[in-house]
């Protein structure tokens, strides 16, 4: 067929419009992708992305945060970018200055770097900086965390009377606490009351289970911090209280003589528990402190908690419980023998029992204000806030990364010093990426691969070659 001049030109015109729509619209592709950007995390865990406790971090962060990170080397320049690239994209003004030592040396001076590995990170928030050891999301969140907090936290735990030792090693030690208790920018110290008296910039005082007695004058020194407003974190295992009688009463609280047991015999086989005496929690009450808790906790060797009263409050405490034992619990009164039986004629309580109880209370200023009619928006400086726990082990060197027994843990500390907006910001480990295969598993994989998928093609392609031959 034989095209005029006319068609020839309006094809000729056709192909042009056509290419240059065409150009035009991979223009435009490239124009969009350079200012706008969506990504999708197809993995499993999200494990390109940042946890969720994270995000709820840089929620709570006002102003710009600038990290500096100086390496020489162009392979960690681009792991450095894809890891902030996380952060940029929740938090706009999280900016990156990549730095070279060999260079920017008055900027290296200015930060106090030390190149005694082949990069450097220094992280900027508040006014404040911190060196981090790497540009992990655990690092990160951890070092906003501790330069986000208001003002230096004073952790006060007592000693000289057998109480958790913060820095020793064994399985009753508090080490592993006071290591993560560091990270998120708590400063922790032990206090001998017969030696010296509380620090005046004390944020929270700590009772770790004492096995001694405290004299009247300690137990007055106690007393005199709580009248003052202080917070207190009390963790009191089963059987005496050692002379701190005088301060559950002050809180209107009973504290049980007996030691909880679990007859949940379904849920111990669960969780693979054979001491009756350790004691799963699998359900807590809304508060600030459990709301973020998914997993289970355990309590070794744990006593119940009561109110002195229902109906009335003592000295203003208003009281939480935050979680019970199991309805198949009972708090043994006659301790821990081989057969044990519940027995309501010996002493003993029928579950469930509540374990843990927070107490919070207006701080005196602001009892003082209502009474006197001040505007309240002027005189309130917060509520003074316990935390009573008749079990100390949770938190021990052997049993705190048991479960949710770390978060609960840290969670008590944040509300205790009235971080709240910190109580969901605990970083998340990577779920596990390894894939275990049984050994049959494996025999059918290859078995499929080796012999099956090579039979299959030989079949498809000898079909397509004897329909070919005989066409």
């Amino acid at each position: 067929m034989k095209l005029s001049d006319q068609s020839r030109l309006q094809l000729a015109i056709q192909k042009i419009i056509f290419l240059l729509l065409f150009i035009s619209s991979i223009g435009m592709l490239a124009w969009i992708s350079n200012h706008y950007s969506y990504q999708f995390d197809l993995t499993a865990n999200k494990r390109h992305s940042l946890s969720g406790n994270s995000v709820d971090l840089l929620n709570t962060l006002d102003g710009a945060v600038t990290v500096h990170a100086y390496t020489t080397d162009d392979v960690t320049r681009q792991a450095i970018n894809e890891i902030i690239a996380r952060y940029q994209r929740i938090k706009t003004d999280f900016k990156l200055r990549l730095l070279n030592p060999d260079i920017d040396i008055e900027q290296v001076q200015k930060d106090g770097v030390v190149m005694n590995k082949p990069f450097a990170f220094v992280i900027y928030y508040n006014g404040r900086m911190e060196h981090i050891d790497s540009l992990s999301e655990q690092s990160i969140s951890n070092a906003l965390l501790r330069l986000n907090r208001r003002e230096n936290q004073q952790v006060v735990f007592l000693s000289g009377h057998g109480e958790r030792d913060i820095d020793g090693s064994d399985n009753r030690a508090y080490a592993t606490l006071k290591s993560q208790l560091g990270d998120m920018g708590f400063n922790l110290q032990t206090v001998n009351l017969l030696e010296k008296s509380l620090p005046e910039n004390t944020s929270l005082l700590v009772i770790a289970a004492p096995s001694n007695p405290y004299l009247a004058g300690e137990v007055e020194h106690i007393e005199r911090y709580i009248d003052d407003g202080g917070n207190m974190l009390w963790l009191s295992d089963p059987g005496e209280l050692f002379g701190l009688d005088k301060i559950a009463t002050a809180f209107g609280l009973q504290l049980h003589d007996g030691i909880i047991i679990d007859n949940n015999q379904a849920l111990r086989q669960t969780l693979d528990i054979e001491h009756p005496a350790i004691i799963p929690v699998t359900e807590y009450f809304p508060h600030i402190i459990t709301n973020t808790i998914r997993y289970n906790t355990l309590f070794p060797l744990s006593r119940g908690i009561s109110p002195l009263s229902n109906d009335t409050t003592v000295n203003n405490w208003q009281a939480e419980a935050l979680f019970n034992s199991t309805g198949k619990s009972w708090s043994e009164a006659g301790g821990l023998k081989e057969e044990m039986v519940y027995n309501a004629s010996e002493g003993d309580i029928a579950g469930p029992v509540t374990m843990a109880v927070a107490l919070h209370r207006p701080r005196s200023s602001q009892i003082n204000s209502t009474q006197t009619g001040q505007d309240e928006a002027t005189t309130a400086t917060g509520s003074q806030r316990m935390v009573v726990v008749g079990d100390s082990d949770f938190l021990s060197n052997t049993y705190i990364g048991a479960g949710a027994n770390l978060n609960l843990g840290l969670n008590i500390f944040n509300w205790l010093i009235g971080d709240d907006d910190f109580i969901s910001v605990e970083v998340k480990p990577a779920a596990d990426t390894k894939l275990i295969l049984h050994e049959t598993q494996l025999v059918i994989i290859g078995f499929g691969f080796f012999l099956i998928i090579p039979i299959v093609l030989l079949v498809i392609g000898f079909r397509i070659w004897y329909v070919r031959k005989n066409r």
